[in-house]
Formats: structure tokens, sequence, C-alpha cells
């Protein structure tokens, strides 16, 4: 917790020490991120309709991509694409990608923004969806990498009998892909 208070009622009153003390803000916050992430992903356990839960199917998805070889920054987008199942049911990917964004590549962030859309591929004849809605991204360089990620990651991972890592397996990837230090913009 930072100490302090800062005395403007508007903004633009702030001071040097004002905005120092908010730059501390942003550090605690951003050292707190991991916490809040992995905190949300273990509130995932709530939903119990399909058959596994929602946590579950996430360390499903990261245990797949940490057996298959794949770095840690794309395990932890596997790990934490659907937190933003909770605040954001209509755009969850969008959610999770843009509390990402700093810490993820390019790749990784359209990736996560995007998967929704590639998944109603494998569910939209079910739903009155266009299977195909994702073919409006084909000329996008991460249009495979989100097809990839969707068929080997996550569209297969709520198998009741698959054994996954524990939520302990991936903290300390987590921890690692979010250690970024905050600078306040010059």
């Amino acid at each position: 917790m930072v100490e302090g208070k800062m005395h403007f009622r508007r903004m633009d009153e702030g001071t040097s020490e004002d905005f120092a003390l908010l730059a501390a803000v942003h550090e605690a916050n951003i050292r707190a991120l991991p916490d809040l992430l992995l905190g949300m992903l273990t509130q995932l356990t709530a939903d119990g309709t399909y058959p596994v839960d929602r946590l579950e199917h996430s360390l499903q998805c990261a245990t797949r991509a940490l057996r298959d070889g794949r770095d840690e920054e794309y395990i932890v987008c596997c790990l934490l694409h659907d937190v933003g199942e909770s605040l954001g049911p209509f755009n969850h990917g969008e959610v999770a990608a843009s509390v990402l964004r700093p810490f993820v590549s390019t790749a990784n962030y359209w990736m996560l923004a995007h998967h929704p859309v590639f998944q109603v591929y494998y569910i939209g004849q079910h739903l009155g969806l266009d299977p195909n809605e994702r073919d409006q991204f084909v000329t996008s360089p991460y249009y495979d990498r989100t097809v990839e990620f969707c068929a080997l990651y996550d569209e297969v991972s709520f198998d009741p009998d698959y054994r996954s890592e524990p939520v302990a397996t991936f903290e300390p990837m987590v921890r690692r892909v979010l250690d970024l230090q905050w600078t306040p913009p010059t």
C-alpha cells in the first residue's frame, strides 16, 4: 500500500509530488497484478455447467501448451485467456488481451483478443452463427496462430479425464511474464 494522499481536486492542479505519488500507486498496482489475475483465475470454478469448470479448462489449456514446449508467454496467455469471461462475457478475449497487452507480443495480444471469434468455428452451427466468421481475418499475420491456439489448446480443453498441472506450476511463469517496470510518461 502506498502511503500519502494526493491533494488536487482537478488533475491540472496537481504538483510534482502528487504525480510522484501517483507513479508509486501505478507501480504498486503492477506488482499486484499477478496476484489479482491468479485470483480471478481461481474464481473461475463457479461455472460448473461445462464438463469441467473454467479454471480446469484454463489449466488444461496451459498444461497442453507447456507439454508441447511452448514459451512462457504463450503458456501464460493460454492460462489467462478466459479471465475476462466474468467482466466481459461478450468480449472476454478483448478484456484478457487488453490487460495483458503491455506484457505480451503483438501476436499473442491479437490471438487473445480474437480467439472467441475463432472458437465459433467449433460451435457456430449449434448457435445459429456462421462457423466461418473467423475468415474475415484470413489476411491477418496472426490468423494461423489463432486457429492453432483454438484447435490445439482451447477447443480441446474440456476433458474431465485430462490430468492438468496445478496453478502453482504456472504461478512463477505469470510473475515472470508480468514483471514489467512501469515508468511514467515523459
